[in-house]
């Protein structure tokens, strides 16, 4: 087998990557085909997917159910522009997201990708208290979080560890505060909005775990604690759960369950489609949808995206929910975290090895100074697995359908590229 197709040597020099330095980095490996959890290359090496292609597939790669489900589709209806139209895919989505999601959180908005979602969620959050005639367009935000690469959500994700602080100064200002972890710091914080009143529209946060700001976790306590807050000092509470939400952390759908709150707004993507095709959902209540029910047009959200509720997208995601109905993923997802915890465990006691810490699928090795990227990665990769880490973080975010086999596979990869990587520390 060619282990450089010619659609990769003439390509090569025309697509540029995300996240990526183009001058100094390594080739990317090209892959050729994708099935269950395994990622099969161009020369022939198969690797284990061990963070679902950025969170997404998790169902595994090519779900026969999925796959009919955009098959049967494409054949009827590929697309059609929900603008004075509909279709079948998107209402019937828009209704089993309802029924999912806790409380009155009843008013779906397609768009078609995370990023743009939460985009949607903040216009909504400032447009809703516009057409009230008051002019809140900041929102209160945390260090360590992350919810997304568009300017409007750059401006909410963390201004000096984010991979955005190269953009602080030229963003919108918001209020940057950590999380609240105890009445302490509950009581701190409301100090803050109190000095904030009248500027802030509402709280942006990602509940459980902050994802690429560091994989960092905490209790329902602040959950709770930022919905006590948002209803005191008048404030939209809008739960960012595009990592988490689907299934991720095991022990309910949405981390919003988990923690017993209801926001005013949730954002969805990634597994939304089992990581099938691009799709997003901004999910308001029923407060903020009646917000904007008005004779004056203008108070329509006016927001569109071109592709939003695609009838492809929309039917994956259909399937998507049908599988999370059929098939145990929750508990594959708790399964998932018991193992990693048992795996990674004794990498506590490695010299350089700051934390060791899972949540459901989620599996976090944490460094005390930046990781070395490409070492730890090229590691993985010569034991079969696929990682891609980040800042200080070597982590594991697998599909739910692994096998136990091919998670011992990733688990042994981590322990010997930190092994390895800390054996080196002294020398």
């Amino acid at each position: 087998m060619n282990a450089t197709p010619d659609w990769y040597t003439k390509g090569r020099g025309h697509v540029w990557l995300p996240y990526t330095q183009m001058k100094t980095v390594r080739p990317a490996l090209p892959v050729v085909s994708a099935e269950g959890v395994r990622l099969r290359l161009a020369d022939g090496r198969e690797l284990v997917d061990g963070i679902s292609s950025w969170w997404a597939t998790v169902h595994g790669y090519r779900h026969p159910h999925i796959e009919a489900a955009v098959r049967g589709q494409l054949e009827t209806l590929p697309h059609v522009m929900l603008g004075g139209l509909a279709h079948e895919q998107a209402y019937v989505l828009a209704r089993r997201l309802a029924g999912l999601l806790p409380g009155d959180l009843d008013h779906v908005f397609f768009s078609d990708s995370g990023s743009v979602a939460v985009e949607v969620a903040m216009k909504m959050a400032a447009q809703f208290w516009l057409n009230r005639g008051q002019r809140r367009v900041k929102f209160l935000c945390f260090r360590g979080g992350y919810h997304g690469d568009t300017f409007a959500t750059m401006s909410v994700c963390d201004p000096d560890e984010g991979m955005h602080s190269l953009f602080k100064g030229a963003l919108l200002e918001q209020v940057v505060v950590d999380l609240p972890r105890d009445a302490a710091q509950e009581a701190a914080l409301g100090d803050v909005l109190a000095q904030h009143r009248g500027e802030l529209a509402g709280i942006v946060v990602e509940p459980l775990v902050q994802g690429a700001g560091g994989m960092v976790f905490h209790d329902p306590f602040t959950l709770q604690a930022l919905r006590r807050l948002a209803d005191e000092h008048d404030l939209l509470l809008i739960f960012d759960e595009i990592f988490v939400g689907l299934g991720r952390l095991g022990d309910a759908m949405f981390a919003c369950q988990i923690a017993g709150v209801q926001p005013d707004i949730v954002t969805l993507s990634k597994a939304l489609t089992g990581g099938t095709l691009p799709l997003a959902a901004t999910i308001a209540s029923a407060r903020i949808h009646d917000g904007f029910l008005s004779d004056d047009p203008l108070h329509a959200l006016m927001h569109g995206p071109t592709y939003m509720g695609n009838a492809l997208g929309c039917a994956a995601a259909n399937a998507s929910l049908d599988l999370f109905e059929r098939e145990p993923r929750l508990a594959q997802a708790q399964a998932i975290g018991k193992a990693l915890e048992r795996m990674l465990a004794p990498l506590r006691d490695l010299p350089g090895v700051k934390d060791v810490r899972t949540r459901g699928a989620i599996g976090v090795v944490q460094l005390d100074r930046a990781a070395p990227a490409d070492r730890l990665s090229a590691g993985c990769i010569e034991r079969g697995v696929w990682l891609r880490p980040f800042r200080d973080i070597l982590y594991t975010t697998p599909p739910l359908t692994i096998g136990e086999e091919d998670l011992g596979r990733i688990g042994s990869a981590m322990t010997a590229a930190i092994r390895d990587w800390s054996a080196g520390l002294g020398k």
